[in-house]
């Protein structure tokens, strides 16, 4: 939609009529039917006035379209002006202005983002640089709007920001990349003539409006570049494989959105699943599937975790923002023509809300606003995942609004579980233990599903920090009960539990939406908002004091979550036996949703110390099983005897590890062995056996492992061989010993220096204390070796 359209003449004669303002409000009224936002009103005024004296240059054609406020369809992007024409090769082109009135900004260290206020009373915020902004209209103009790309239009874009001195912020080199993408124009006569002339250098010609024209009533669609990128962005990728029933949900959806094109009638289908049970994997299939076949097709989830993760995972070779536009927000519907989309695929589909935008007061239902948007709406939902007292999306609401709105349903199911070690009985015990329902699994066997309950929160993070080693796919999440401190103070810590020594900050910063694949977010912790929908290798999950254990009856306690926390507002106008009853059902759905975030695993500590013996209670653990003591991994050899000496290494004796690491060479070895075929060999592994019990959940006491000699890069989370004068170590004879390494740093000048170095030991046993070196400590510490695996 366009709000104003003009030529370039017309518009210079409105400018000049002193109430620019005035004029835009007034074909704002007449188009959208509604009135300006006073901002609005005062930035047309300021902001177009400064583009008019742009335009008076004779160099740029008098019949050139002139466009103000263009609703880039189905998105709720604006531009806020274009200029088209045609260029030198008389192409048509159009020029892509976006216009700010701020008068400062500070660059940030993020890539494309910039701090500055955004109007309002609001302070200093972070948000997308101007020049970006620009460069991602344009883009999706030219992926979206069927008459751009059809007609070969040349998109330039731009920023200009009038008020804006060169302070060296905004135009920092650290934004090179989308300043050279879409030039950067700011304040003073230098800057405005430099304007006038990347205008008139590509609008050679006018063409009286006609591709604004053109562009307003464009169908929008991928076009076929994208749409074939789009279909073949998951090959390759086996987490998006789609196996046994996923396969027949996918391919009855897919039809029906095809049926809904053909027919003309309105398509709703529904698909019930269990955690784990692959909803995303299919709704993902289904958008790969539909837009690749040129459907105007949108990914839609309320949360923005799920949409960062999956735009992230698919992105490739693409640009963001190409792959963005096909991920929606729940609440981006309120203004949406009907049947403006071919289809919807809604994800999280419990956990809709009545109505959006950032204050609740937009739109009606989102139910209702998703089915009237699309000739198809794909809705994923688990009843069991409603996790605060906003989420409308039950099965029985989205079945009353399809016939509301006379929508032909199709109900599916997904039953296999591929999370949890694919353990249904995990599941069913889980709901048991909750005390959600009753069910015939009042026992788990961990056998079938990794589970464990631990005594400290420390204990817990060491686990998920081995295992995110391995994977790196574990982190550690909580209930919502500790206040997000350090959202005002980013050195302040959020969970704090003295007794063990442990504080962590919240997720909820740093990296935002894609916290659960952040490198370094192993070291926070997560909360539902960002963990909802997605899934780890294993997760470890805090039980905040918002559930604990009377004997064998469960208590919740919705005053022990955190004030921040919003998911159990609105309970005051029950009564109390009812406010109750929902907060408890919300509570343990949140907890059952943290639970069930691990495919191989879930560990967890219990503030409350009744419940950590309740659960306990309810879990058999395997006997453990006798070491083979006497059975060697691996075959000695004298090199002499070996058929591929190339693939022999020393076993050391580590309680004499000295003597082996004062040199690279091999020959003082007095033993020497083969090692498995799976590993690749290099002159710098060697073999020894580890004795002890401080690294018993890793390397049992008398294994024999495989390592290699002074490693080089990150030993960040490694096992590694350490050593230092301090150390007294009585496994390995002295000042050397094996333990896991972290280390904190900070910039020296030039170079950086620890100021901390830990060595953690990783035992069931709790005597094993962490080595701790502050800065100026280490002294002539080493790493001699690198652990890589247990052999056998």
């Amino acid at each position: 939609m366009l709000i104003y359209q003009a030529t370039k003449q017309r518009f210079l004669k409105d400018a000049k009529s002193g109430d620019i303002g005035g004029i835009i409000t007034e074909s704002y009224r007449t188009r959208a039917g509604t009135n300006p936002a006073p901002s609005h009103v005062g930035a047309w005024s300021q902001s177009l006035m400064h583009m008019a004296l742009v335009l008076e240059s004779p160099e740029i054609p008098a019949d050139c379209g002139v466009a103000v406020e263009y609703r880039i369809p189905q998105s709720m992007k604006q531009v806020d002006f274009i200029i088209t024409g045609r260029d030198a090769q008389n192409r048509s082109t159009a020029i892509i202005v976006e216009l700010k009135q701020w008068s400062s900004s500070k660059r940030t260290d993020l890539d494309g983002i910039v701090c500055a206020n955004r109007g309002g009373r609001r302070a200093e915020t972070d948000g997308a640089h101007p020049s970006y902004q620009a460069w991602t209209y344009a883009a999706l103009l030219k992926d979206f709007n069927e008459a751009v790309y059809e007609s070969g239009t040349e998109l330039r874009p731009c920023a200009y920001l009038h008020n804006h001195p060169n302070d060296g912020e905004i135009n920092h080199p650290f934004y090179s990349e989308h300043i050279t993408r879409a030039p950067l124009f700011l304040k003073g006569e230098v800057e405005q003539i430099k304007l006038k002339a990347f205008i008139a250098t590509h609008v050679r010609k006018g063409d009286d409006g006609a591709l604004l024209y053109q562009m307003e009533g464009g169908r929008i669609r991928p076009s076929k570049p994208l749409a074939d990128a789009v279909l073949g962005m998951l090959r390759g990728k086996q987490e998006f494989v789609l196996v046994d029933d996923q396969k027949l949900v996918y391919e009855v959806a897919a039809r029906r959105a095809f049926i809904a094109g053909e027919s003309g009638k309105k398509q709703v289908v529904i698909i019930e699943g269990g955690p784990g049970t692959g909803k995303s994997v299919v709704a993902i299939n289904l958008l790969a599937r539909l837009g690749g076949e040129r459907l105007n097709v949108r990914y839609v989830s309320k949360n923005a975790a799920p949409r960062a993760v999956y735009e992230q995972k698919l992105t490739g070779s693409f640009r963001r923002s190409q792959i963005a536009n096909f991920f929606s927000g729940s609440g981006s519907f309120t203004q949406t023509p009907m049947d403006t989309f071919d289809a919807l695929v809604v994800d999280e589909a419990h956990r809709l809300n009545e109505r959006g935008g950032l204050y609740g007061n937009l739109g009606i239902n989102q139910i209702k606003e998703l089915i009237e948007s699309a000739r198809c709406s794909i809705f994923f939902v688990d009843d069991d995942q409603i996790v605060t007292t906003k989420d409308i999306g039950r099965k029985s609401a989205l079945l009353e609004w399809a016939r509301q709105l006379d929508a032909d349903v199709t109900e599916l199911r997904l039953q296999s579980q591929f999370r949890c070690n694919g353990s249904d009985a995990y599941l069913a015990w889980l709901d048991d233990t909750l005390q959600l329902r009753t069910t015939a699994h009042p026992i788990l066997d961990s056998k079938e599903f990794d589970f464990r309950i631990v005594d400290s929160p420390t204990e817990l993070h060491r686990l998920i920090d081995d295992r995110n080693a391995e994977t790196g796919k574990a982190r550690v999440v909580a209930g919502y009960c500790w206040e997000w401190a350090s959202k005002n103070n980013p050195i302040a810590f959020d969970i704090k539990i003295p007794e063990f020594g442990y504080e962590r900050r919240w997720n909820l910063s740093t990296d935002g939406s894609l916290w659960i694949i952040a490198r370094e977010s192993v070291s926070e912790v997560g909360c539902i908002h960002t963990c909802q929908g997605l899934e780890l290798d294993y997760v470890g999950v805090i039980i905040g004091p918002d559930l604990k254990s009377e004997g064998t009856r469960l208590r919740s306690d919705r005053k022990a979550r955190a004030r921040q926390d919003r998911s159990l507002h609105g309970l005051g106008n029950l009564s109390k036996a009812d406010a109750y009853a929902r907060a408890d059902i919300i509570i343990k759905n949140t907890y059952r949703t943290l639970l069930t975030r691990g495919m191989k695993g879930c560990y967890v500590y219990c503030v409350d110390k009744g419940l950590s013996e309740y659960l306990k209670a309810r879990v058999k653990h395997p006997a453990p099983v006798p070491a083979e003591i006497d059975i060697l991994p691996f075959r000695r050899v004298h090199r002499m005897e070996a058929q591929e000496p190339q693939r022999l290494v020393p076993i050391f004796d580590l309680k004499f590890a000295a003597g082996h690491f004062e040199s690279w060479q091999h020959s003082g070895a007095d033993e020497w062995a083969e090692i498995p075929d799976h590993f690749s060999w290099s002159e710098d592994l060697f073999i020894a056996q580890v004795f002890g019990h401080s690294m018993n959940r890793t390397i049992p006491d008398g294994a024999w492992c495989l390592f290699r000699k002074f490693p080089r890069g990150t030993r960040q989370g490694k096992i590694v061989v350490a050593r230092h004068h301090s150390i007294h170590d009585p496994d390995l004879g002295g000042r050397y010993t094996i333990k896991k390494y972290f280390s904190q740093k900070e910039q020296d000048g030039e170079s950086w220096r620890h100021t901390l170095i830990e060595l953690r030991p990783d035992s069931t046993r709790t005597e094993f204390k962490v080595i701790r070196l502050e800065g100026g400590q280490e002294g002539d510490f080493e790493i001699v070796a690198e652990f890589l695996s247990v052999l056998g």
